[in-house]
């Protein structure tokens, strides 16, 4: 079993800046990539940013040029440095693990980031 823990989230006003991170644990064989998703009441859950194996980075348009995904040096935690927040970044941020194995795909459990204008 896999266990994602997000942190990070909270209120900020406009123009700030917040960290989110998520420490993958348990037993995890094959990671292919680890990515945030966002998702706001009434629509679909979107995709934020994604981080492979081999470290390439991919992102959102929307989020381009101010968020940032890392990971640590196990390649299980990885961290969204998100900057210039406006309001239409309000959601609540999930993490995804995906793996080769089934099932496949790993949730957490939400982090709420509220950006105020």
């Amino acid at each position: 079993q896999v266990h994602l823990v997000e942190s990070g989230g909270g209120l900020v006003q406009a123009g700030g800046s917040l960290r989110l991170s998520c420490a993958a644990s348990g037993s995890i064989f094959s990671i292919n990539a680890m990515a945030w998703y966002r998702q706001v009441p009434g629509k679909q859950r979107e995709l934020v940013a994604t981080i492979t194996t081999g470290g390439s980075t991919d992102y959102a348009d929307s989020v381009k040029g101010r968020f940032t995904l890392s990971r640590d040096n196990t390649k299980t935690t990885v961290y969204l440095q998100m900057n210039s927040l406006k309001s239409e970044d309000t959601a609540v941020y999930y993490c995804n693990l995906q793996t080769a194995t089934w099932p496949y795909s790993y949730w957490g459990q939400g982090t709420q980031v509220t950006v105020s204008s």
